[in-house]
Order: structure tokens, then sequence, then C-alpha cells
């Protein structure tokens, strides 16, 4: 049966991408949407087995490992500044706002709290791919918007941690914190000195591909890694590609890398999301869909341009920054997972929050198309 989800799911995402170019909008937006309608909710033809969310997985690392081999580790260096404006007023904004709804909606403080730290998380992976599409991902915008995302999910992993701590659990802030920082100074160091070691290693091996092999050792190697100290896996398998973007084997990885990539893992990644989506019972709560979603969507779109504004930006790349930072991803679904489990979301509000999560996901491509194309000479 996998055999006959994948080809069905590859035929349909090309389709579906092709007809959104023609259309207009990016490719990536057409193979959300398909996912959607091959998934449960509409078609049944393709079902979120583990093995898929798997395959997805690995797929949204190559994604973000493609997307660190193509930064300019110079520009990165200038975009410092705009990074930590652009990540740090992207978390303020939706958290107070969203702490606000939650007591409008008469939750507790603390569910509150916990409902503005959702909406305050990002996940870049659709926005890399829209940013490679419109030829962004090495501007001054997209290497900003990546610097913001790192910066996002360090500061929304260390505020969860602070929240599940007053919600009684088992939690030390400190040792958290101090994974964190072990682990950037570790990913930092085998960046500078373990990747060309081990690249330079694999080179004379009379193995097929073993310089590319080597590249996605060290993509899932970070990763794992990254995981394990409680940093999303995109973030590590994204250094491990600034990393070797540093060495002179950059070109032969990413060009086979992205063949393995769009060949089959990629376009797993953006229609699972569809096919994932849940809508059992959720038409009951239309008004209170429509409420989070308009909320997540402006709070951090204006959260973020404000900070990129702050940085220096136009308006209108100020607002296709923001825009980027919009989507909330896998990042805000293991969140929400996370406050399930805790009581701190009823499953009531959970089913909400994941189509909410879907809409900030489907409406970026879009929006970025908007702010960030530039108009054609006539």
């Amino acid at each position: 049966m996998l055999i006959f989800e994948l080809a069905i799911i590859l035929l349909a995402s090309k389709l579906a991408g092709e007809l959104s170019v023609k259309l207009g909008q990016p490719s990536v937006l057409g193979k959300l949407l398909i996912g959607i309608v091959l998934g449960p909710s509409v078609l049944g033809l393709v079902n979120d087995t583990e093995i898929l969310s798997e395959i997805s997985q690995v797929g949204v690392i190559l994604l973000m490992f493609i997307a660190g081999l193509e930064t300019d580790v110079e520009e990165f260096k200038r975009t410092g500044k705009a990074s930590t404006y652009v990540g740090v007023a992207g978390i303020i904004v939706p958290l107070i706002v969203g702490y606000l709804a939650g007591e409008m909606m008469s939750l507790s403080h603390l569910e509150s709290l916990f409902l503005g730290l959702l909406l305050s998380a990002t996940s870049v992976s659709i926005s890399v791919q829209a940013l490679k599409e419109l030829g962004k991902l090495k501007s001054r915008e997209g290497t900003t918007i990546l610097g913001a995302a790192v910066i996002d999910d360090i500061l929304v992993i260390i505020a969860l941690a602070f929240v599940m701590s007053l919600a009684g659990g088992d939690v030390n802030l400190g040792t958290i914190v101090l994974k964190k920082v072990i682990f950037f100074a570790v990913a930092l160091l085998l960046g500078w000195k373990a990747v060309p070691w081990l690249l330079k290693l694999f080179a004379p091996l009379r193995v097929t591909e073993s310089i590319v092999s080597a590249g996605l050792i060290l993509c899932f190697f970070f990763a794992y890694l990254a995981e394990y100290a409680g940093v999303a896996a995109i973030i590590g398998s994204y250094i491990a590609g600034v990393s070797i973007s540093l060495t002179n084997y950059k070109e032969q990885v990413f060009e086979r890398v992205e063949t393995i990539s769009y060949s089959l893992f990629v376009p797993v990644f953006f229609t699972s999301i569809g096919v994932a989506a849940e809508f059992t019972g959720v038409f009951e709560h239309l008004g209170l869909i429509g409420f989070l979603s308009l909320l997540a969507i402006l709070t951090k779109l204006l959260g973020s341009a404000i900070g990129a504004k702050l940085a220096g930006f136009q308006w209108k790349s100020s607002l296709g920054i923001g825009s980027a930072m919009v989507s909330r991803g896998e990042v805000a679904l293991i969140i929400a997972a996370i406050g399930l489990e805790s009581s701190l979301l009823t499953q009531e509000l959970f089913a909400v929050v994941v189509v909410v999560i879907l809409v900030t996901t489907i409406v970026t491509p879009p929006m970025m198309k908007l702010f960030l194309s530039e108009k054609e000479k006539a």
C-alpha cells in the first residue's frame, strides 16, 4: 500500500505544483492543498501512517539542510541584528495577544499563557521552498528569515520549559537552557573542525558517492543532536548545511542532495501536511477557527514586520519577512501535543489549533509571493 501511496503523492504533488505556478502562486501551495484532497478528509487515497510521517520528517530535515548549503555566511553575519529583532518581536506580539485572547475565551491564566506561546512558534520549512521559488533564499530578506527562525525556536522552547514548570511538570529550566547552550557550542565546534575533516576522510574512498554520503551522515547526525537537546531537528540539519557550505565540497553535496530530496522526500513532506489534516468535528467551531487563524496570521505578520522595520528594511520587505514567519508548521504541532498531554489544551481546542496551524501554513506561500516578488518591468 505504501508503494501505491508514494506513486500517488509524487504524481499529484508535481501536477498540483505545476497548476499552482500557472495560477501565479508558488508550487508549494498546490502541493499542500493536494495533500488535503488525497487524504482521509476528501478522497482517502493516502492515509497518515507512521512510515509516511517518518519519510516526511526526512523530507523537512533535507529541505533545511539544502537551505543551509545555500546560505551565504557573510550575509548571515550581517543580518544578525535584523534576525534578532524579527525573532524577538515575532514572539512578543503573538504571546501577548494570544494570552489576551485566551482570557477572552475564559481560559485559565496558565492556559491563556500557553495559547500565547503556541501562537509564538514558527516553522520556516515551507517558507524556505517559497524563498527558493522566488529567488530570495540568498537575499538579505531570506537570510534574516532563516536567522530569525533559529532565534524563535530557541526562545519558544525555553519559554515552553518555563510554562511547563508553572504547570507543575518535572521541568528544570536551568537544565533546559544549559542543554541548548551546550548543543550550539558543540554544533559550532563540530561544524568548524569535524565537518571538513569527515569530508576529507570520505573524499578518497573508492565507493559510490562517498562525499554525498558524508554530507547526509552529517545532516542526520546534527539533526539528531538538535532533537536530543530539545531543539528542532531542522535547526540541526540547517547548521550542518551551513558548515558544509564553507568547504570545497559544497557544490557536489548540494547538487546530489537536491536531486535526492526533491525526487521523493520533500514532495512527501509537503503533501503529508495536508494528508494529516483532521477536520472531524471542527465544523462546529468555525467561528473560533476563523478568529484564532486571523489572530495567528496578523500577530506574526505584524510582529515580525515591526522587528524587520526597526532593523532598517522597507515596509514591503518587512511585511515579506513577516509573512515568511507566519507558518507554525511542525514546531507548533509538537507544542500543541505537549499542551494536550499536560491538560493545558482540551481535546476540543487541540483539534481547533491543528486546523489553525494548517491555515497558517497554507496562507504563507501566497503572502510571501505578494510581498517579496518583484514586479516585472514593462
